[in-house]
């Protein structure tokens, strides 16, 4: 085979072997006892029973099954948790899309094309070279001697460790011989112990049993219903509440049966929630629901918008997440609070944007918005006015969709493909904004969706492309004014109000940390079970934390099959 064991041949030895890869064809934070004191399993019980007493089955409502991709965020974290926080992981060529407003939902309709199987092999073989380089870090991924007599058990220890890690389950004897096969082909060619440990490695990075997070009940049939596979829960928990593979003391509980019974469950969501990762598994979550991801590919015409550079896309985002962790860890508080807050963090860079004082000179702090400023909430953050705008200008539909679709959970149509969506250019008759965008309202094509978008961000227009504040536009006094489904508002922080009081906006919270929690969305049986979490929701103050909980020891994130709904 000469002195180089080439990746093709590799990629061929795997296709070979039956362990399941790819075919040839293809800071801590403040203790949460505080918060969740009266989150009792036995509570979420009594709530959930009290509609369960007078329910039936309805056949065909089945919580759905599913087969996951990792995100990218995900599958970066993972190998990060394998094999050490230094390794730098490239980009999978395989973007992430988004379904139900969701990337973790959009991930249980996703595969890998060739060209995306072609990108993960490269990505496991520049991990695995990175991970085995030096002796240093050879000693902390492998954790025994290669060399000598104990080469070959160095070697099948590593391997099914990490096996059993990535692939969050433990490894059969014969995955462990298939994948010790890989290493003793690649040993007898190289004659480099370390040199052939790296196939193994990229072997399990490129495994569908990494790649994909499998939720099936296995041996549900009938009008059964089952709770998912301990392994299956365990992976389930660790990515909805730290978006990581699970650690050691999760994966104890697996195998000691204590993550098979509800207060075993609940017993580890506490412990996970009070860990220093629940705050990256929040950020997580919110990056995803708020769409903060675009802000890596923001653009601005720099001629129209001076304050704008590079960087500012990156600085929005840690605004908006800082006050989400603010609300969610540093001081827990009503979660509404999302839409009304004047606290905020931000650096330099956004405080001249704000036009206040920044609260560090070169780093971000905490700061409190002036009343003068008009501007709460994350709609007075640069990541919501500047992502749902236009490069050179303002957006009254896009900021009144965003506010429809992301915050409220509901559904606007596209626009016919044949309809002219430009606004008219500024004249001397239709300066501003809002006397541009009356156009709409004039064609039956295009008021029905423009009624239900338009009249809410105009209350946004006193902000610019990128959320400058501003109270002209071409010497024409702007009017912030609007309505959002029977509430006037005068301003962006009366609208701010009205989304936080609007009777769609708590389950919407709701819905969103359930789709992201389970990977899809809910079907009609399951509202029933949303609408009994808002309830609890409620009863908790509009606190995130115990919401998580609750929907944790729920049927809708413990059971697959058959679903009980209310009569």
């Amino acid at each position: 085979m000469g002195m180089a064991l080439s990746r093709h041949t590799c990629i061929t030895m795997l296709c070979i072997v039956s362990i399941g890869l790819w075919s040839c064809e293809e800071g801590p934070p403040r203790d949460v006892a505080e918060q969740v004191d009266r989150v009792e399993p036995a509570a979420v019980d009594i709530a959930f029973e009290e509609m369960a007493d007078e329910s039936v089955y309805v056949n065909g409502s089945r919580g759905q099954e599913s087969i996951r991709r990792l995100t990218r965020a995900q599958f970066e974290r993972s190998v990060k948790t394998l094999l050490g926080d230094d390794i730098v992981v490239p980009t999978v060529a395989e973007p992430d899309v988004a379904r139900g407003g969701l990337r973790a939902v959009g991930a249980s309709a996703l595969t890998y094309t060739a060209r995306g199987v072609e990108s993960v092999e490269t990505v496991a073989y520049a991990v695995a070279d990175q991970a085995l380089s030096n002796d240093s870090k050879r000693q902390v991924v492998v954790g025994c001697e290669l060399g000598g007599d104990q080469a070959p058990n160095c070697a099948e220890d590593a391997i099914g460790r990490w096996a059993t890690r990535a692939w969050r389950r433990p490894v059969t004897a014969q995955e462990q011989s298939a994948l010790m096969s890989v290493y003793t082909g690649a040993l007898e060619t190289l004659g480099n112990p370390v040199e052939a440990l790296k196939f193994p490695m990229a072997a399990i990075l490129q495994s569908p049993h990494f790649l994909f997070r499998v939720e099936v009940a296995h041996g549900v049939s009938g009008d059964e219903e089952k709770s998912l596979p301990a392994h299956e829960l365990a992976a389930r928990l660790s990515y909805f509440l730290w978006n990581t593979p699970p650690d050691e003391l999760l994966l104890a509980a697996v195998s000691d049966g204590r993550l098979e019974t509800r207060r075993g469950l609940f017993d580890q969501a506490k412990r996970m929630l009070a860990d220093a990762r629940a705050r990256d598994g929040i950020r997580s979550l919110f990056d995803d629901h708020l769409k903060l991801y675009e802000l890596d590919h923001m653009s601005k015409d720099p001629t129209v918008f001076e304050h704008f550079n590079d960087k500012l896309g990156a600085y929005a985002r840690e605004e908006t997440l800082r006050l989400i962790d603010d609300l969610v860890f540093a001081e827990p508080r009503d979660f509404r609070e999302l839409m009304t807050s004047t606290v905020t963090f931000i650096n330099p860079m956004l405080a001249s944007i704000y036009e206040m004082p920044a609260p560090k000179p070169n780093a971000f702090g905490r700061a409190t918005i002036p009343e003068s400023k008009g501007r709460v909430g994350i709609l007075g953050h640069v990541s919501f006015l500047a992502t749902h705008a236009h490069s050179r200008a303002s957006s009254a539909t896009r900021r009144g969709l965003a506010v429809r679709t992301i915050l409220l959970c509901q559904n606007i149509p596209p626009a016919p493909v044949d309809v002219d969506t430009s606004i008219p250019e500024p004249s001397a008759a239709d300066r501003t904004l809002r006397e541009r965008v009356a156009k709409h309202l004039e064609s039956p094509s295009c008021a029905g969706c423009h009624r239900l978008t338009d009249p809410i961000g105009l209350g946004l227009e006193n902000f610019d492309g990128i959320g400058r504040h501003r109270t002209t536009e071409y010497d024409t006094v702007i009017d912030p004014s609007g309505e959002l489904d029977g509430t006037y508002f005068s301003d962006a922080v009366e609208l701010g109000t009205a989304i936080k009081e609007h009777p769609a906006f708590v389950p919407c919270v709701v819905k969103v940390v359930s789709r992201y929690a389970v990977g899809r969305m809910e079907d009609a049986v399951e509202r029933e079970w949303i609408d009994t979490l808002t309830d609890r929701f409620a009863y908790h103050n509009y606190q995130l934390r115990p919401l998580m909980l609750e929907l944790i020891v729920s049927p809708l994130f413990r059971r697959v099959g058959l679903l009980r709904t209310a009569r």
